[in-house]
Formats: structure tokens, sequence, C-alpha cells
């Protein structure tokens, strides 16, 4: 058990460094949360398991804890894309797609009062 606990714990590990490496190389912020969520979400999940598969009386404690990240941190990523895009932050130049004009909420708000100002 304790090396199966050690090689899940690795791998958790390796997602994580591969997260924090595309956080720093990526070019803007919806890219880097992208990576960020991504890896460090199943960084975060494999790493706990990892540890509880190692000390098995931690095991529904970590069960618990890396139930809590896989559900919550998808969330509070999709929390912060969604406030860039409404405070206005722009994606990178290289950016080939942009969703994001389809969808009137997620317009700047300066461009909302400037709509709400010309209606008046």
């Amino acid at each position: 058990m304790h090396l199966a606990g050690a090689i899940v714990t690795a791998i958790g590990t390796i997602f994580l460094l591969l997260g924090s490496l595309g956080i720093f190389r990526l070019p803007d912020v919806y890219n880097r949360l992208q990576a960020g969520t991504k890896c460090t979400t199943l960084g975060a999940f494999l790493t706990i398991v990892g540890v509880g598969i190692t000390q098995p009386a931690w095991l529904p404690k970590a069960l618990i804890i890396a139930l809590f990240i896989l559900i919550t941190n998808p969330i509070s990523n999709h929390a912060l894309g969604r406030a860039s895009c409404k405070s206005g932050v722009p994606l990178c130049d290289r950016s080939v797609v942009d969703k994001t004009k389809e969808f009137e909420e997620c317009k700047p708000i300066d461009d909302k009062l400037e709509e709400v100002e010309e209606t008046q």
C-alpha cells in the first residue's frame, strides 16, 4: 500500500509541476486559468488521495478533502474567468477564437454603462 500511495502522490506532484509551468508560460489570464484549473485540480486530488493511501487511517478524511477540491476548484476558476471577462481583460493577440462576444453577460461593465446611458 505504501508504494501505491507514493506512486499516486508522485503523479499528483508531477501534475502540480506541469500546472505551475503552464501558469508561468502561458500568455494571458484565460489560458493561465485553464492550465491552472486542470492541472491543479487533478494534481491536488491525486496528491491528497496518495497521502490517504499511504496512511490508511487518514483515507476517509483525505477522500472528503479531495472531493471538495474536485468540486470547488473548477467553480472558483470559472468565477475568476468570468470576472476577468466582465472587467474587460483582453485576450492574447495570438488567440484565434473568442466565443464570449456571443454572450451579452460577458460584455465589459463600461460598455454596459454606455448602453444604459444611450437608452436614457
